[in-house]
């Protein structure tokens, strides 16, 4: 693998690539599901005291909307950056972004002490944080896949398990903060699973400062021809494969932020439970979902992306109302069996094989912008307001459950019918400089 100055770096082992990859992706979901937690549970108190609970819940929902309406923004920017520059920059500079703003959300003052600045801070934070989180998905799946020498499902799935055990780690430290008196966690325990994202910023800084580039953006790079402006290319040689993309990602975006978010706040405002059953439910959740994420990628190397993620969009779709049914019941028990059916099941077989499916619609000069906007587009239209419609749509229907599951099949039946009409790549090679389109084309000809 050549390098700028003409030397051999040595290929790093694909153990190195995916803790470099993988620590950064639990930052990244660690940050957003904490804030979201938080979210659901105490920060409307504590930065929107004037407001009614349900307001109140409201407002905190809207910030947490707000990382995602700006994760477009800061993808679209660092996408475009990793296809001319490289992967390894961008995937630096995403990591500092968010993990200093989530840092220092933990040392923002709240309502009681700075008045409206604090909410203004909160939202500046949640910006910046957003900004980062816009390319650090995209980079870590497009670093891992074009180092990976094959199987680049199950890779794919382990960057995915990166997310449940963000869940993991952030719900575990929010149920074991849950049991401290209120006025202590109002004080200074919410802070915490803000503070100590610190830990994993350093680790995963480390290693990415030693990990070289990707082989397949060198190949691009040596040849001068890296896209000038990749962000134009996706929309002239990608337009199917984008839109097909986006539909992909709906319910990861939508119906599953209903399990992770949204009923942590339901399970407390209408079914009237401690918080702690909810965040049990979702820590076991996190931890079978380690597990079923990178089966369902391998999977998906055996039999093809297609057949793995159709049937996780359909599942999803079916047992949406049946997981309300569990938690209407009020049983801890039942609760918890819903949350792990439907979270590391149904939305895993989606989530271990999207890394995969996305990169290999893509061709490497424009593989980091297309995943980007088709991940990002997603989650700032359907993942970041998710929470507030849930929340709305329990309000207006005077608390009932029924409304929410409708959504959550909308999010599932869309990425049914998106994967439905895409090609299979499983079994194709990574496309370097042309566009799949135009390999195809030529294919035909010949």
């Amino acid at each position: 693998m050549g390098t700028s100055n003409g030397s051999v770096a040595a290929k790093p082992s694909m153990a190195k690539v995916m803790w470099a990859t993988v620590l950064g992706n639990v930052l990244q979901w660690y940050d957003f599901i904490v804030y979201g937690q938080a979210a659901a549970l105490i920060l409307n108190r504590l930065f929107f005291p004037d407001f009614s609970p349900i307001a109140g819940t409201l407002a905190a929902f809207a910030t947490y909307a707000v990382g995602f309406l700006a994760r477009p923004i800061g993808g679209v920017v660092f996408g475009n950056l990793g296809d001319r520059k490289g992967r390894k920059p961008v995937l630096i500079i995403t990591l500092v972004l968010m993990g200093l703003s989530t840092f220092c959300i933990g040392l923002l003052p709240t309502y009681a002490a700075a008045g409206w600045l604090a909410p203004v801070l909160l939202v500046l934070l949640r910006l910046v944080q957003g900004l980062g989180a816009g390319a650090e998905y995209a980079g870590a799946v497009v670093f891992s896949v074009e180092h990976a020498p094959g199987r680049r499902g199950y890779y794919g799935g382990l960057i995915s398990a990166a997310n449940f055990l963000a869940l993991f780690l952030a719900t575990g430290v929010f149920t074991l903060f849950s049991w401290l008196p209120p006025e202590d966690l109002a004080s200074w325990g919410w802070r915490v699973p803000f503070l100590i994202s610190i830990v994993i910023v350093a680790a995963s800084l480390y290693i990415r400062l030693h990990i070289s580039e990707t082989p397949k953006f060198e190949e691009v790079r040596s040849t001068s021809s890296a896209a000038r402006m990749p962000l134009l290319g996706v929309f002239r040689h990608y337009r199917k494969e984008l839109l097909l993309a986006i539909g992909a990602g709906f319910f990861l975006e939508g119906g599953a932020y209903v399990f992770q978010v949204f009923v942590l706040s339901y399970v407390v405002t209408e079914l009237h439970l401690p918080r702690s059953v909810a965040l049990v439910g979702l820590l076991l959740a996190a931890v079978v979902g380690m597990f079923t994420m990178p089966f369902f990628g391998a999977l998906s190397d055996r039999i093809g992306r297609r057949k793995v993620y159709l049937g996780g969009a359909l599942f999803s779709a079916v047992f949406a109302f049946p997981f309300f049914w569990l938690v209407d019941t009020g049983n801890s028990v039942l609760i918890s069996v819903g949350m792990v059916i439907g979270l590391s099941f149904g939305a895993a077989a989606m989530f271990g094989t999207l890394p995969a499916f996305y990169s290999e619609m893509f061709s490497t000069r424009f593989r980091y912008s297309g995943v980007v906007l088709a991940r990002e587009l997603t989650g700032a239209f359907v993942g970041g307001p998710t929470p507030f419609i849930a929340a709305g749509l329990v309000a207006l229907t005077g608390g009932a459950s029924w409304p929410v599951a409708v959504f959550m099949v909308v999010t599932a039946v869309i990425p049914f019918f998106a994967v439905l009409f895409s090609r299979e790549t499983g079994h194709e090679e990574l496309a370097s400089g042309q566009p799949v389109r135009e390999i195809e084309k030529q294919r035909d000809e010949v």
